[in-house]
């Protein structure tokens, strides 16, 4: 009998299954299946109003529905106790799009807001395990500065120290390089790789940005109205003919990815 690969091996840390979602009449995901294995790094792509971020809230728990299931770290969402969902996210985090840090607050004192809050460990503990993890996002001299002080890709990665700052097992970032020029982009890239193998964690990322996946995946899944169009690997993926995963990977619309005889004759066809 043929032994597993490692990947295949590898412990599901989240899985969905049949999972769908709406919003008063409007269907937003639909029977939507997949799992992420123990340490690799899972891109989660589409196009705006694919489904992308409600999907996101559903794996976090932000949003819950009848139809399928979401199970993290072992535990079923939708049976989870309030309080036993309060100690699941512990063991999780979540880097928002926006670092979606308090302005009020300087850089360090968010990144050990946490540890404050989940906590017993006294300041002096705490203060050096967010330098520690300030230094692995290269933001360490900038530690007294505030949110508004900031640029972009400062913001990202500030948002990024505060939600490995528990050494969580499972990480999800949304749309990590939204907004960014091209080199700090690759720069949150290189973060998110070396962040991953140092943490020994398990990444899902949500975003658009098809230079990005192909860069730090391991496996990408494909959503276009709320369903699941390509998953794999980036080799596997390329390789399919849909044309919304062509359009995709080639940043040209759907229509554009007709053969173009065939297209031209469509445009100038009369009625």
């Amino acid at each position: 009998m043929r032994s597993k690969s490692k990947q295949e091996a590898r412990t599901a840390v989240l899985s969905v299954e049949g999972l769908s979602s709406t919003y008063g009449d409007r269907e937003i995901l639909r029977d939507i299946s997949f799992s992420v294995k123990e340490g690799e790094i899972f891109v989660i792509m589409g196009s705006s109003g694919s489904g992308k971020t409600t999907l996101l809230k559903h794996l976090i728990g932000l949003s819950t529905s009848n139809q399928g299931s979401v199970t993290l770290l072992g535990n079923r969402l939708l049976t989870l106790a309030k309080n036993e969902l309060y100690k699941l996210r512990k063991r999780i985090g979540v880097a928002f799009q926006g670092g979606a840090l308090i302005n009020s607050m300087n850089i360090i004192d968010n990144v050990e807001l946490p540890l404050h809050q989940h906590t017993k460990l006294d300041n002096a503990t705490i203060r050096i395990m967010s330098r520690i993890k300030l230094k692995m996002v290269s933001l360490i001299d900038a530690e007294h500065l505030m949110p508004p002080q900031l640029s972009g890709g400062m913001l990202k990665r500030a948002g990024l120290a505060r939600a490995v700052i528990m050494d969580p097992e499972l990480l999800f970032f949304d749309e990590p390089s939204a907004g960014l020029d091209p080199v700090t982009s690759a720069a949150i890239d290189e973060l998110i790789i070396s962040l991953r193998d140092a943490l020994k964690m398990t990444v899902v990322v949500v975003t658009h940005e098809l230079e990005s996946a192909l860069k730090i995946a391991d496996r990408i899944m494909i959503l276009a109205d709320g369903q699941i169009v390509a998953l794999g690997t980036i080799d596997e993926i390329r390789q399919l003919t849909d044309p919304r995963v062509q359009s995709l990977l080639h940043r040209r619309p759907p229509d554009s990815c007709r053969d173009d005889e065939n297209y031209l004759d469509h445009l100038t066809r009369k009625e």
